[in-house]
């Protein structure tokens, strides 16, 4: 079985790094232990920045602007933690995926504010002060969960009150909403809901599927990658974790090898919005019996008859497209619409990235990243599939690495991903935005894998006028990250003590000693909106482990003439938050198209205005909203850049 193959490979791994421990000698204060130890000096991260850097000769697109890491400036305070089986016990289990980030204006008074998830401890609500600070509302709004493994997090205006309302995921213990009462205060309404199933619940996306004017939803249920036994978090006041306080449900040791045991399966949930804020599952009233190993889901138009259809990502096999057929009921046309997909995919956003008007599907592909250890140099190569098909299960079918779906208009599409660029290691989700606000979408990819792996960089693909991507990250600022830190302190064993039997210290051939193990940094998921209310985007991540980065854009600063627009929906007819909308803004010389479906990033989805980047044109001709009703709206001329434009249905 492959679980046992990477057992033998993470042990041999471990057997390698601990070994090095005996060179630090035995003593009372702990031993720093790099996991592998190349983790904290990384000579080859130098190298790939001066080769970036010298390719900027091929950029036809503005990138003489940088993000800083402003996460001490903006107040922001909060830190994600691990249970055991994602840290110190590591074992390959889905705990290791992580967690969401989302953004909506919780409060009324215009900024976002940004919920922030976890697994150990408190989820935190971060109230923006409008000027890129933030403070901590956490206990007032009610919404912290700290009894619970959270997973995703979604706002959507589920009542069409005006005000955005909150769902979180989580592993096994039920999962919430929370119902919005103004000001920022929140009340749990899972039981009353329909919402409260239990279950390894991950991705949840609100949309209407048949475009009532309410909001429907989907979950996606991952499967059974955990047992009945329950463990208890090990206490370590370093990483702010009480041992009496926290417990989680054991990974299965073949947790990875869930896919082959069918009676580990979870089929995800299509909740229809009944109203008065109560849910019912409609799953086989509309033939979404769907039992992939699934993290995530986005909407889209995929046949552009103005129903939203759905993608279902599959961790581990083949992904699933159902095309809505008025409403009604779903169908499953996944191989006749998409024969090949990612073996392992994780993140989904649709998107225009070309300004063609026909929207394209980014899919990125963690697992197939698993099967055998990548060499820096094969980074941007699809991977060498060691996994043989008695465990793949998808009849050679499979693209083992990121798929980039182009929309060809005619509800067909083509893989486009080595050809574009946007090929990457070990990528979770990703968040896109014009980040240089030239009218061309951009991207970035949360990427790593933490201890005990090596580091490995976050992506920012830059848009080359829809041609291909480029890489950016080091061009940009945002690698090498903050003070040049690749890892940091995770966790500490006394070998000396109750620990001496645990598997760190066993391998230190004899030695008695306290050891401080570090591991690799990495991100999970991220957010780009516009932070501090300077026009430009900025990016928030949710680290694992970790404090979040606070990237903030000189963009602003750098170009004084930016030329950019916000759109705020309010629909009447349609859901009040306008999910499900096509949105065109046309100037002299493009016209650029974008879906609001609110899908911020992996396990997240926002309520935030659409941003669209205007290149050299500061006049608008005109704006042009397909609503979810049905109906078509056009605002004519004149427009200018740089403002927030609020449209309502009509």
């Amino acid at each position: 079985m492959v679980s046992e193959a990477m057992t033998k490979w993470m042990g041999g791994f471990l057997v390698l790094a601990l070994g090095c421990v005996a060179a630090f000698g035995e003593g009372e204060s702990p031993k720093v232990l790099p996991l592998p130890p190349l983790v904290i000096e990384t000579p080859w991260l130098q190298e790939r920045q001066e080769k970036q850097l010298a390719t900027v000769g091929q950029f036809q697109v503005f990138h003489d602007f940088r993000f800083t890491d402003e996460v001490a400036a903006s107040g922001i305070t909060f830190r994600h933690k691990v249970v055991d089986d994602a840290g110190r016990n590591y074992k390959a289990v889905h705990y290791d995926h992580g967690n969401g980030l989302a953004v909506a204006d919780v409060d009324g008074d215009g900024h976002l504010d940004i919920y922030f998830a976890t697994q150990v401890g408190s989820n935190e609500l971060w109230r923006s002060r409008g000027d890129g600070t933030f403070e901590n509302i956490t206990a007032r709004a009610g919404v912290g969960m700290a009894d619970r493994i959270s997973v995703a997090v979604s706002f959507a205006d589920i009542d069409n009150d005006g005000d955005p309302d909150l769902f979180v995921t989580s592993v096994r213990e039920g999962n919430q909403l929370f119902e919005n009462l103004g000001s920022g205060k929140f009340k749990n309404i899972s039981a009353a809901s329909g919402l409260d199933h239990r279950g390894h619940s991950s991705g949840a996306v609100f949309f209407d599927y048949d475009r009532d004017g309410l909001l429907d939803l989907l979950v996606t249920n991952v499967g059974q990658y955990t047992s009945e036994k329950k463990l208890m978090v090990v206490g370590d006041a370093k990483r702010g974790i009480e041992a009496d306080r926290y417990d989680y449900y054991e990974g299965f040791g073949d947790a990875f090898s869930g896919h082959l045991k069918p009676e580990r399966s979870e089929r995800s949930i299509l909740y229809r919005n009944m109203g008065k804020n109560r849910f019912k599952d409609v799953s086989e009233k509309m033939g979404l019996m769907d039992e992939s190993w699934s993290g995530d889901a986005s909407p889209m138009d995929g046949n552009g008859d103005g129903w939203p259809d759905l993608y279902l990502l599959n961790m581990q096999g083949h992904d699933q497209y159902y095309e809505n057929e008025q409403g009604k009921r779903f169908v499953n046309k996944s191989r006749e619409v998409f024969p090949r997909t990612p073996w392992g995919s994780m993140g989904i956003k649709v998107f225009d990235y070309n300004n063609d008007g026909v929207m394209d599907l980014y899919i990125t592909d963690m697992h197939s990243d698993m099967s055998t250890p990548i060499a820096l140099k094969n980074e941007k190569l699809k991977s060498d599939m060691r996994w043989k098909e008695d465990y793949l299960q998808s009849g050679g079918m499979s693209i083992y690495g990121n798929a980039f779906f182009e929309g060809q208009g005619d509800g067909t599409f083509r893989e486009i991903s080595d050809a574009n660029g946007t090929e990457n290691l070990w990528p979770w989700g990703l968040g896109v935005g014009d980040l240089n606000a030239d009218g061309f979408v951009d991207v970035f990819v949360a990427s790593s894998m933490n201890f005990p792996f090596r580091y490995c960089v976050n992506t920012v693909l830059l848009n080359n006028q829809g041609k291909k991507f480029l890489d950016s990250e080091f061009i940009l600022g945002i690698e090498p990250r903050r003070d040049g830190l690749t890892a940091a302190r995770w966790f500490e064993s006394d070998c000396t003590g109750e620990e001496k039997s645990s598997r760190a210290c066993q391998q230190l051939a004899g030695k008695s000693q306290k050891i401080e193990v570090w591991g690799a940094l990495g991100s999970r998921s991220s957010v780009i909106f516009d932070l501090d209310g300077d026009g430009d985007l900025d990016i928030v991540t949710n680290e694992f482990n970790g404090v979040p980065m606070v990237l903030v854009s000189n963009l602003s600063e750098q170009q004084k003439d930016l030329h950019y627009l916000k759109i705020k929906l309010t629909g009447t007819k349609s859901n009040r938050s306008g999910l499900g909308a096509v949105v065109k803004v046309k100037t002299a010389t493009a016209t650029y198209t974008k879906v609001h479906d609110g899908k911020s990033g992996y396990l997240s989805q926002s309520l935030y205005p659409l941003y669209f980047g205007l290149g050299a044109e500061s006049k608008i001709e005109y704006i042009e909203i397909t609503w979810p009703s049905g109906k078509r709206q056009r605002i004519d001329a004149p427009l200018v850049s740089g403002q927030l434009l609020e449209i309502k249905e009509s």
